[in-house]
């Protein structure tokens, strides 16, 4: 559903509001302290995330950002090498934490979609000697949100893992958006997680939770996770009212391919209107060229702005529809009359 207040949201799929089921659970969520492992909501929130995604067990933490700087944490010793692609969120948008926090050199892939060769990795870890960090973690991101929300193929991660561990390289998986991936491509969250060692993906992205993500690994990787967290000020109390919106979130999972219909649907739109401006997505993102649309340098988004419609950008003159819960076809259609008029102009 749109939001109340007449605001049409693409900025991000974070900005999705807790349905009313959300509220009414966390406020009857039985609690205790989680610090103590005494919160029962938390208990089943990591049991059911764990088994979702085929590992032995789960962590539940404040927010994506720490889950995989934990990951980071635990996989590398300080002056490690951490190969990802250069416009992976770990590598950009998480405050320098690889370095600052675990003491890690991040040596990036220039490539496309945030997709990382065999190759690529056999080239990073052939020529390792002493004047190199030495390379202990390979980290995907899937989807991989700098590129708008493109897929990473399961094949390629398949491959690719198999010369990493062959390298002695861990393997983690930024899946803040990893079930608009399974949405897109009909495979299980299993399928991907079976490749790699950690992983971690946001409740409170498309899922629509308020709060929290998971990471999830073997026993020995999670507890190890359990004392980073506390080492990284991820201790919480009564952490059941925020999980009980995360057992939700779950639960409605498969309202994700609602999403990327409405994708689709933009991005035909604005296509039909202003041909070759789209970069086409498969999951929940619309990549538009403002080169593309507008005679003058703005005028696209602020004529979005004047009729109460936010978006965001993914670079220089890339403008980014990100689709959710809270918008729907009625927003889809105010986009596209906004477009009409700059079109008419």
């Amino acid at each position: 559903m749109s939001f109340s207040d007449g605001i049409a949201d693409f900025r991000s799929d974070t900005v999705t509001r807790p349905t009313d089921a959300m509220r009414k659970a966390m406020a009857a969520a039985e609690v205790g302290d989680d610090v103590y492992g005494e919160d029962p909501t938390v208990r089943r929130l990591e049991e059911a995330s764990a088994e979702l995604v085929g590992t032995e067990a789960a962590l539940f933490v404040p927010s994506g950002t720490m889950g995989n700087q934990i990951a980071i944490s635990v996989h590398t010793r300080p002056g490690d090498g951490l190969i990802c692609a250069r416009t992976a969120h770990v590598a950009l948008y998480e405050g320098g934490g690889a370095a600052a926090q675990s003491g890690v050199q991040i040596m990036s892939v220039d490539t496309p979609n945030g997709e990382i060769s065999a190759a690529d990795v056999q080239s990073l870890t052939s020529s390792f000697d002493e004047h190199f960090p030495r390379p202990s973690l390979l980290t995907w991101e899937n989807t991989h949100n700098d590129s708008g929300g493109t897929l990473v193929p399961e094949p390629m991660m398949a491959a690719t893992g198999v010369v990493a561990r062959n390298a002695g390289l861990a393997i983690h998986l930024d899946g803040a958006r990893l079930f608009n991936a399974c949405a897109a491509t009909g495979l299980s969250p299993d399928q991907y997680v079976r490749h790699v060692d950690s992983v971690q993906f946001c409740l409170s992205k498309a899922l629509g939770a308020p709060v929290g993500s998971i990471v999830a690994g073997s026993k020995d990787f999670v507890e190890e996770a359990h004392r980073r967290r506390k080492r990284f000020g991820g201790g919480m109390r009564q952490a059941g009212i925020l999980a009980a919106a995360g057992l939700l979130a779950l639960e409605h999972r498969s309202e994700l391919v609602a999403d990327h219909a409405l994708a689709s649907d933009l991005a035909a739109g604005i296509n039909e209107r202003f041909p070759g401006s789209v970069t086409a997505s498969p999951s929940n993102f619309v990549v538009v060229d403002e080169r593309s649309i507008e005679k003058q340098a703005g005028q696209f988004k602020s004529a979005l702005e004047a009729t109460a419609i936010k978006v965001g950008y993914i670079g220089p003159e890339k403008l980014r529809f990100v689709t959710h819960r809270n918008v729907d076809r009625v927003d889809v259609q105010r986009v596209l009359a906004v477009l009409d008029e700059v079109k008419a102009s």
